[in-house]
């Protein structure tokens, strides 16, 4: 058992890192029944709790009295917005909504919200569905509405997330017993052609006398825990699994800001800082950081210069602040047997804003 944790530790760590900046997660898009002024208004106002969710991976809408005030004062924060055009497979009126990046997020934050921020990782769903006794795989071009359902929840989480092709290249490498199976070595190399971060096998299939659907899934990298088991009808299981590995994901990602820590002192060693301006770009972005107390330079070498941060949150919720720096890219010393970061290895390589 030990031997499969490290096993299970040193593939985690040592897996490429293909988190994506998602680019949408301050706007929200709705069907609405007319182009009134008040319809709009009410619009707008689900559409920011939207973003809230991508934001904060809430379900529910926030009962917080900063937020009731901004949705009251809700043109404050839009930037713009825009009636979509129809077209001949969708007869439904649609409103898009963007709202103000730096004012949203002022707002999660002083109403002590959970915070996600743009760099989040790729899930790439491969996902198999036997349908009187045959079986096939999921995809946008076989079960189109299946696929879109896929990536419009997802959509609703700010989680990027990949339904392969399923072309020649794949089913080369991938067959429906593979994922059937979770065989994870084959389909975890042939995600890597879409950039996955992690990756996800499922099967759905008819429970026997009923018109209920059963859906299994689980991470291929995840060979000691059970998959997750949904039943139910085919679009609810469907959008039960997404909710459920976008939560998860928000979970490990999102920093708490009300928990808080006394304060320590951490070293942060960054590279390829040639200058000066580089140096004082660095130290605004660290401290930057809402739970970033203080900066210092405490040694300079070349182009090495190693930082004194000073902060109120644990290492670890430091490390998830970073990985939302896109300033800031980890050093991954491809020597290790696996990569463990601790308040003496935090080792970073400069970007820039």
């Amino acid at each position: 058992m030990l031997i499969r944790v490290l096993l299970f530790i040193c593939a985690f760590f040592s897996a490429p890192n293909f988190a994506i900046e998602v680019t949408d997660l301050y706007q929200s898009t709705l069907a609405v029944a007319d182009k009134t002024r008040a319809t709009r208004v009410k619009a707008s106002q689900q559409a920011l709790m939207n973003v809230i969710k991508k934001l904060t991976g809430r379900y529910e809408n926030v009962d917080h009295a900063l937020v009731k005030k901004a949705k009251r004062s809700i043109s404050d924060y839009m930037l713009k917005y825009e009636y979509l055009n129809l077209d001949d497979d969708d007869d439904e009126l649609k409103i898009r909504i963007k709202f103000e990046a730096s004012k949203v997020e002022t707002l999660v934050r002083d109403a002590q919200l959970p915070f996600w921020g743009n760099r989040r990782p790729m899930i790439a769903i491969w996902l198999a569905i036997e349908d009187n006794l045959q079986r096939d795989f999921v995809t946008q071009e076989r079960y189109p509405q299946l696929g879109r359902l896929i990536y419009d929840t997802a959509a609703e989480w700010g989680v990027p997330v990949v339904v392969p092709l399923l072309d020649l290249q794949d089913r080369a490498s991938v067959g429906i017993a593979e994922v059937w199976g979770n065989f994870s070595e084959p389909v975890e190399q042939a995600s890597i052609r879409y950039n996955a971060e992690r990756v996800i096998t499922a099967r759905m299939f008819k429970q026997p006398h009923s018109s209920r659907w059963q859906l299994e899934w689980r991470y291929t990298d995840a060979e000691l825990f059970e998959s997750n088991q949904l039943v139910g009808d085919k679009q609810q299981v469907l959008i039960q699994m997404v909710n459920d590995l976008s939560s998860v994901l928000v979970a490990n990602y999102v920093i708490d800001p009300t928990v808080s820590y006394a304060t320590t002192s951490t070293v942060f060693t960054v590279d390829k800082l040639n200058d000066f301006t580089h140096i004082e770009q660095a130290k605004r972005q660290l401290k930057s950081i809402s739970t970033v107390a203080g900066v210092d330079v405490i040694y300079r070498s070349k182009d090495v210069v190693k930082f004194e941060v000073e902060h109120t949150s644990s290492l670890e919720d430091l490390i998830k602040a970073l990985k939302l720096e896109q300033a800031f890219s980890e050093y991954i010393d491809p020597r290790a047997f696996y990569h463990a970061a601790d308040a003496e290895s935090l080792k970073y390589s400069w970007v820039g804003p």
